[in-house]
């Protein structure tokens, strides 16, 4: 199965002084996706929680190989999902993607 989608890549930045937080910065990828499998897991919600163990294989690019450490997240299937390890292949990145990814709200 094809993959094309965008990854964030976090970015510490001083918003006002002594006061910093991440920037999402989205980039657009192509690449395949090589494991397809989701779960539901219980916890504290009256409903349970869509878990996937997914695997994306995506052509990196220079900026993508240099800021790995950074991603956090990838988009499939209408959704953010948080990635839970990335793995160096090159020239492509293996990201294992996991929970549905929230944004963190400052303030």
């Amino acid at each position: 199965m094809k993959y094309y989608g965008k990854i964030g890549y976090a970015e510490t930045k001083e918003t006002a002084p002594d006061v910093y937080e991440e920037q999402i910065t989205e980039r657009d990828y192509f690449g395949d996706v090589t494991r397809n499998t989701r779960r539901w897991q219980s916890g504290q919600n009256l409903n349970d929680n869509l878990e996937i163990d997914n695997t994306l294989s995506v052509v990196a690019d220079p900026y993508a190989l240099r800021n790995f450490q950074a991603i956090r997240y990838a988009v499939w299937n209408g959704a953010k999902w948080k990635v839970k390890s990335v793995e160096i292949q090159y020239p492509r990145l293996i990201l294992t993607i996991g929970g549905v990814y929230t944004e963190q709200k400052s303030g």
